[in-house]
């Protein structure tokens, strides 16, 4: 038995039917969808492990469901079936991604071997993976951290060199750290170094050691960080400052598999897998010289890209309760909760440093707070601003309406009054967007 989550897409419902009982009784979790919109709904509030759809539907047809998917979760599974299949649709279909083409009336062995092998390509078999760890620390339900964390999953069975972008508090060192523990590497060291925060004559020392007297001071030999992590992963962080000559020693140590430490004649042989990090735009860095291009794309094999904390305002209510819980557990006190308006102004501040301020935002609340309801007023005072309310709908741009009204059911679990209020609308209005997206209430409290 398995506990993947499928979503299956046809516009005929007798088919729709009697697939989902074939996968049910494999041991499947079904969901469906009669049309393609419906099913672009459906995962913008939960994210399947595979989708399998019909071709040939009104309005989005199965290509077009596969082309929107694959640009929004591009380790999302899609296996197409269709009565009107050719071989040249099929060889369509599979260079441009799709991972499997079946015709009607298709073998139903075939169907579940391809659904097997694909769950467990896509990093599928949640519970399994779920079972060690990897990602435990890694708090969401936002759609992107969670497709991106199925990126993260896939890559971390390679040896690749893999760069982590995104915005400083964004939690780059958390993912490394995951990638790092699902890998084949976990049992050996993690090691983590600020490129930035180390002056550039010290971080060679620092990453590649140094020889007794190489310079004033080196009384005795200090091994690197490259040795320190030998069989396990380095982590660079904030390689984007690293400084230019620097750079090419890294290289060097990157395509040769040996590290040189400063003052020795002989190179020592390592074993290490690189993860760096970085919020600077490195194309830019590039273009100027700041960095060099053999470095950068011998860092960036895969690159994964975090999400800031205002494109994922729904984890804030649970990254508060775990901050808070962590909190109460250093100072030894009882667990603060946030007052409903507190919350309110911590979902709808602007957060440009992201995940870390919100946590250092929380600290300060609880040091402030006199009771154990924090109130308004404290996180008011911490933000050191008017937390303006949730964009008004009217200045939302027609595009983003649906990931707008997920965000909204997701933070009030479902509660309309609550979303509707937050979004300044009306209820009846507010049920006529959500009747437009095709987005029930009711999915959203079953998650809650």
């Amino acid at each position: 038995m398995t506990n993947d989550d499928l979503l299956l897409v046809d516009d005929d419902p007798d088919l729709l039917k009697l697939i989902s009982l074939r996968l049910t009784s494999a041991g499947y979790r079904v969901r469906t969808a009669a049309s393609g919109e419906d099913a672009l709904a459906a995962i913008a509030v939960t994210r399947p492990a595979l989708v399998i759809t019909d071709l040939r539907m009104p309005g989005i047809d199965g290509m077009q469901l596969f082309e929107t998917l694959h640009r929004q979760h591009p380790a999302m599974p899609v296996i197409i079936l269709t009565a009107h299949g050719t071989i040249p649709d099929a060889v369509d279909a599979t260079q441009r991604g799709v991972f499997g083409f079946l015709t009607k009336p298709f073998d139903s062995k075939e169907l579940l071997q391809k659904i097997a092998t694909a769950v467990s390509l896509s990093g599928g078999e949640q519970d399994a993976a779920a079972d060690d760890g990897w990602r435990t620390p890694i708090i969401t339900r936002n759609p992107g951290m969670d497709d991106l964390l199925r990126q993260a999953r896939l890559v971390a069975d390679s040896e690749a060199a893999v760069l982590v972008m995104g915005d400083s508090g964004t939690g780059k060192e958390l993912l490394a750290q995951a990638i790092h523990r699902a890998g084949k590497r976990a049992s050996k060291p993690f090691v983590a170094v600020n490129c930035g925060a180390i002056p550039g004559e010290l971080l060679e020392s620092e990453l590649f050691g140094h020889a007794r007297g190489a310079f004033t001071g080196a009384v005795q030999a200090h091994k690197g960080l490259f040795q320190a992590a030998d069989g396990g992963t380095l982590f660079l962080d904030e390689i984007g400052d690293m400084p230019v000559p620097l750079q090419v020693k890294l290289l060097r140590a990157l395509q040769e598999g040996e590290v040189r430490p400063v003052g020795a004649t002989q190179a020592i042989p390592v074993d290490v897998r690189v993860i760096s990090a970085t919020h600077r735009d490195l194309d830019a860095a590039r273009a100027t010289g700041l960095f060099r291009e053999d470095l950068y794309y011998r860092l960036n094999v895969v690159s994964l890209r975090l999400p800031s904390l205002a494109e994922r305002r729904e984890d804030i209510p649970l990254l508060a309760t775990h901050f808070l819980r962590k909190l109460a557990e250093r100072y030894r006190k009882p667990v603060p909760s946030l007052a409903p308006d507190a919350l309110a102004a911590l979902v709808a501040a602007p957060w440009p440093g992201n995940v870390r301020q919100l946590q250092n935002l929380l600290e300060q609340a609880v040091a402030l707070a006199t009771t154990t309801v924090i109130p308004a007023s404290v996180v008011q005072g911490a933000l050191r601003e008017d937390a303006s309310a949730l964009t008004p709908f009217e200045e939302a741009r027609k595009s983003f309406e649906r990931d707008y009204l997920v965000r909204l059911l997701k933070i009030t679990g479902g509660n309309v009054t609550q979303a509707a209020q937050l979004a300044k609308r009306n209820r009846t209005e507010f049920y006529k967007l959500l009747q437009r997206h095709r987005l029930e209430p009711a999915m959203f409290k079953e998650k809650a």
